[in-house]
This record gives C-alpha cells, sequence and structure tokens, in this order.
C-alpha cells in the first residue's frame, strides 16, 4: 500500500484530507509544522509528500528543498500562496504539481493518482493514450485517431513528456532540462519554441489554437486533458 505525508497545519483540513486520501485506499501520515515534518519523513519511506507553503516554524518551500538533496519523491504543493512567483518557485526548485487552495477534493484526488500512477504502478506500460493521441513505446510511434503521424526524435520526446504529466504546468526549464537532441546537444529555448510549434502543426486540430499543447502565460506548458 502507498504511503503519503501530509504537511499542513490546519487541522480541520487534515481531518477531511486524511479521510479522503485514506478511502482511496492509501496509508497516511501527517506533519503540522516543519520541525515534525523533518523527524516524520527522515524516519519513513514516502510514495508522495503533500506540502503547504505557509506553516508556523518555516516554508513548505524549505521542506522541499530539503526533500530534494536526498529524494526525488513526487511533491504536491497545496497552499493559500497563489501569487505567480509561488508558483514558480514551487516547480522550479522540485514540486511536480501546485494546487492553490481553495480547491476542489475530487480534483485534488486525481492528481494524487496521476502522479502515483506515473511515479510507481505503471512503469511497465507500453503505451500512452490522451486526447486521441497514441503512443506505442515500444516501437516508437504515435498515431492521431488511428492514423500514424511522423515526428522527429526531439518532437516524439517532447510529446512523451507531455502526456507522461497531464494538467501539469511544465516549465520551460523543466522541459529542457529533460529535452536533448539527437546529437546529445542542449536544446535552448529558441528551439523548443520550434519543437512545440511543429508538434502542434502535426497533433492540433487547430494548431492556432491549440487544445492540447496549451501556453500557460509566463509559466510554462501543459498538456491539457
Amino acid at each position: 500500500m502507498k504511503k503519503l505525508l501530509l504537511v499542513e497545519d490546519d487541522l480541520s483540513l487534515i481531518n477531511g484530507l486524511s479521510f479522503a486520501i485514506k478511502k482511496q485506499g492509501y496509508n497516511l501520515d501527517t506533519a503540522r509544522t516543519s520541525r515534525e515534518a523533518d523527524a516524520v519523513f527522515a524516519d519513513g519511506k514516502y510514495d508522495l509528500v503533500i506540502l503547504d507553503v505557509s506553516l508556523p516554524d518555516g516554508s513548505g518551500f524549505d521542506i522541499c528543498r530539503k526533500i530534494r538533496e536526498t529524494a526525488k519523491v513526487p511533491i504536491i504543493f497545496l497552499t493559500a500562496a497563489d501569487e505567480e512567483t509561488d508558483v514558480i518557485m514551487g516547480l522550479d526548485i522540485g514540486g511536480d504539481d501546485y494546487i492553490t487552495k481553495p480547491f476542489k477534493l475530487s480534483v485534488l484526488m486525481s492528481r494524487i493518482n496521476a502522479i502515483m500512477r506515473r511515479s510507481g504502478g505503471f512503469k511497465n506500460d507500453t503505451e500512452l493514450n490522451s486526447n486521441g493521441i497514441t503512443v506505442k513505446l515500444l516501437k516508437g510511434e504515435v498515431y492521431k485517431n488511428g492514423e500514424r503521424i511522423d515526428l522527429t526524435a526531439g518532437e516524439y520526446k517532447l510529446l512523451c513528456m507531455f502526456m507522461e504529466n497531464p494538467d501539469i504546468v511544465l516549465s520551460s526549464d523543466r522541459i529542457l532540462g529533460r529535452l536533448w537532441d539527437c546529437d546529445e546537444k542542449y536544446v535552448d529555448n529558441n528551439t523548443l519554441t520550434v519543437y512545440i510549434r511543429r508538434l502542434r502543426t502535426k497533433i492540433e486540430d487547430n494548431p492556432s489554437e491549440p487544445k492540447m499543447i496549451v501556453t500557460v502565460r509566463g509559466m510554462g506548458y501543459k498538456w491539457s486533458v
């Protein structure tokens, strides 16, 4: 059974989330301060960490940085800090998702389940399917509504990255950190823009008004499902 850590100081929210998360079949530990979080995280192995940003004795950003020094566990920020700079910082320092309060419980649970599937449960999947796009990973083939489309190596890698992270904003820096061309040369931001444009031309019904690869102004891109 997967084990989650919730770092949150609001007791009423803790109680509500604990019920919902456990109902999904997950084990859950909680911490209400940065100090408690440090102690609890050191004692147990977790499959996902949910972090508030504003804590009585510190910041969830600092906890995230500390976790990233030693672990690759997925991290979701769940916080009232909804300024664009906060969201960008949370994702850039290692957060996998950023959800602002108030939020819909069904949305949070969907995000949790999606991250858990990607991080542990379906590593042997041979296909990615979303928005009418199918990627056959073993063959390196891509289909749109059953019809095969040809992508370059860079476009293929970019599409897979998007489809593996549905409805999650990916900053340009995060994408560039994983996107390399066929000669193993680093892809710069201008090249990324070209890849995005060409990929939209091949998979979108109307590339000038994209519905799948959506630009989130000031933050990056996301695969909208």
